[in-house]
């Protein structure tokens, strides 16, 4: 492929309107073909009417195997043994004074935005101490069930 045979490839595609597409012109019916087909389809209507029981009988049993393979997916979804220990630490004896100071804080900042109309405080720094004790207790216990 030469250089201009590249530009005028590149040209072609750039500009939508240097090639006109156009659907085939709709072939024109006549009376005698419309009747051909009214009967044609009224010949098939009364199987198509047998067919279609048992057609829907097919669609409802494949809806209900997809229903049973959703529920069988998310009874195998595993719970994250990692979140599991986090909970218990938090509610531990270990974490017991962070917990403390980070409920105070919440109590503290919610009757502010009650009384004040705004708190000047929140109660990041408290909420870090307690993820950082909840998980520094947790890892050990995470790493013996992992596989």
């Amino acid at each position: 492929m030469g250089f201009w045979d590249t530009i005028t490839d590149l040209v072609e595609a750039a500009t939508p309107w240097s090639v006109a597409e156009a659907e085939a012109p709709a072939q024109e019916t006549t009376e005698e073909t419309t009747a051909e087909t009214t009967q044609e389809e009224t010949e098939t209507k009364p199987e198509a009417a047998a067919e279609e029981p048992a057609a829907e009988e097919e669609a409802k049993e494949e809806e209900e195997e997809e229903e049973e393979e959703e529920e069988e997916e998310e009874e195998e979804e595993l719970q994250d043994p990692k979140e599991v220990f986090e909970e218990e630490c938090r509610n531990s004896k270990e974490c017991a004074p962070a917990k403390h100071h980070y409920d105070e804080c919440v109590e503290r900042v919610t009757a502010a935005q009650s009384q004040e109309g705004g708190a000047n405080e929140d109660c990041v720094e408290e909420f870090f101490h307690l993820v950082h004790c909840a998980t520094a207790c947790a890892a050990p216990k995470l790493f013996s069930v992992l596989k």
